[in-house]
């Protein structure tokens, strides 16, 4: 994302052009930094950017469906991009489909599964089932998209203890059962 902003000539903090990953190693680190001079900048920059941030997150989207449909199989391909399609002719379609690539990626990447079983947008598409868009689609996107997840976490390394975070996945797959509003 950074990369995309600098593209878009947004300035940048300037410890963010130093920054490689992650400035924090761990969540109290992070924690711990709520006030500093870096987190404050970061809140601002953030807020100040939200437009920006949401280009991003459209473009990674439009980016996605051919990835995602690669490498299935003729009937495979078709069920992804009926389901995709499904979500974009819905009002609210477009949040629960860039938020949750965003969120876990395409899954795609052999580095996103567990005993074979990934996590991403592909896997939540696959896991639909209708046909007609409309609030259906957004309840069976957020149906599947808790499935996806909540299997994620049965099959993960018990030492990753994954969940910790699994009541807040669900919160966020229950939001997509409701669209968002328009923008002012």
């Amino acid at each position: 994302m950074l990369a995309f902003l600098q593209q878009r000539k947004v300035q940048l903090p300037d410890w963010l052009l130093t920054t490689q990953d992650c400035p924090w190693t761990s969540r109290e680190e992070f924690e711990a930094a709520r006030q500093s001079p870096r987190m404050i900048s970061l809140r601002q920059f953030l807020l100040d950017t939200i437009p920006e941030q949401t280009a991003f997150a459209a473009q990674r989207l439009s980016y996605a469906l051919p990835k995602m449909t690669a490498e299935l199989s003729p009937d495979q391909r078709q069920h992804v991009e009926n389901q995709f399609q499904r979500l974009v002719s819905t009002e609210g379609g477009f949040y629960p489909l860039m938020d949750y690539v965003n969120f876990k990626g395409e899954g795609v990447k052999k580095t996103e599964r567990y005993q074979g079983e990934g996590w991403g947008l592909l896997q939540v598409l696959l896991g639909m089932k209708g046909t007609q868009p409309g609030p259906a689609a957004l309840r069976e996107f957020s149906e599947s998209s808790s499935r996806v997840l909540t299997r994620r976490v049965q099959l993960s390394p018990p030492a990753r203890n994954e969940q910790r975070w699994l009541k807040g996945w669900m919160n966020r797959c229950q939001s997509y059962q409701h669209p968002l509003p328009p923008l002012p």
